[in-house]
């Protein structure tokens, strides 16, 4: 079979389209033949093998899927073949007492594929049945694809971790990235005020029409000014930060008294600098986060089901292109999710 893999870390060069054996299902285990699969950050930060990400090489990058079952080991019953799926992209022990209190993204062996293990950018992919999930009729496979590794992160951000409320005030940055539109969806679904940030006029239409109520554009002008006079000198209860070292700044300038921020990335550098008497006068929580857990997920999904939350596909590429893919993400050039076709 075809997948994309990395054997060493670096540049665009480093991806590579490789003929592999196909691999068999064991028994407690499904075969899924990818029929689109996307392409998060996480990605290009595994591809390029930033400190504290480790990972054994080669390996099959991709942590989002959507496919159709083609086996079923002989000890699953929950699934059949010719089952239409979507994959939950955590990996977890079950067994420790994270696991058992359903808290699976606190396990000490958590992982995400694609980064921890073999991930689904290959036309078949071996899953246990924990990691998929019946795929919305309304959804094709591409749309179907794009949305659990962003959601599931934002959700954990905004819904667990910040514990973010109706008719607060939520800044997002990057309101047309991945991440960045599912947040937007997950805030306004919730009932709080959202205001994204976006680097273009299309960009930020683009959020506008996700559901944000104010946009501004963090390549014109003064924007924290701005921003400053939509909240009316009140500040952001909940800062969605992914940013890191080039925004981590003005996020806790911006913050309001008893404000948190929240970060699961820094895709711009993760050294940044803390001023603790800031902090604790205003009362203020930085809170780290990354993938949620499987209730999370299920809860998701549901939103899905109920058209609440939407795709955001932007382009589609093949996945012999995946050189040509990560460039077009690279640039910035993607409004919403890039996804790929075996």
């Amino acid at each position: 079979m075809k997948a994309v893999r990395i054997s060493k870390h670096g540049g665009l060069d480093a991806l590579t389209y490789d003929d592999i054996p196909e691999p068999d299902c064991p028994s407690d285990k499904v075969k899924i033949r990818v029929k689109a699969a996307a392409i998060n950050h996480l990605d290009i930060w595994v591809r390029k093998g930033l400190p504290g990400m480790p990972v054994s090489l080669p390996l099959i990058l991709g942590s989002d899927a959507s496919g159709t079952i083609v086996e079923v080991g002989s000890q699953v019953h929950n699934f059949q073949t010719g089952n239409d799926v979507v994959i939950q992209p955590g990996t977890f022990c079950g067994n420790c007492h994270h696991c058992k209190e359903r808290k699976e993204n606190y396990c000490s062996e958590y992982g995400i594929l694609g980064e921890t293990e073999n991930g689904t950018l290959a036309e078949y992919v071996i899953l246990d049945p924990v990691n998929i999930h019946k795929k919305p009729e309304h959804l094709s496979f591409p749309d179907a694809a794009s949305m659990q590794l962003v959601f599931m992160t934002a959700y954990q951000m905004l819904i667990i971790r910040a514990k973010l409320q109706p008719n607060e005030t939520v800044l997002i940055y990057g309101g047309s990235s991945g991440i960045g539109s599912a947040a937007i969806q997950i805030s306004r679904d919730l009932g709080a005020n959202v205001i994204a940030t976006s680097g273009s006029d299309l960009k930020c239409e683009f959020s506008k029409k996700l559901g944000a109520h104010h946009v501004v554009n963090h390549n014109e002008g003064n924007w924290k000014d701005e921003i400053k006079l939509i909240t009316k000198m009140n500040g952001i209860n909940v800062v969605f930060e992914h940013v890191g070292s080039a925004t981590w700044k003005e996020s806790i300038r911006l913050l309001s008294k008893g404000g948190r921020l929240v970060t699961c990335g820094a895709t711009t550098g993760a050294d940044v600098d803390i001023n603790l008497a800031h902090l604790f006068m205003k009362q203020q929580s930085i809170l780290g986060s990354t993938m949620s857990n499987i209730s999370a997920f299920k809860k998701v999904m549901v939103k899905i089901n109920k058209k609440q939350y939407l795709p955001n596909v932007d382009k589609i590429f093949a996945m012999k292109d995946i050189r040509e893919a990560h460039n077009y993400i690279e640039n910035r050039q993607q409004m919403g999710k890039v996804v790929l076709l075996p």
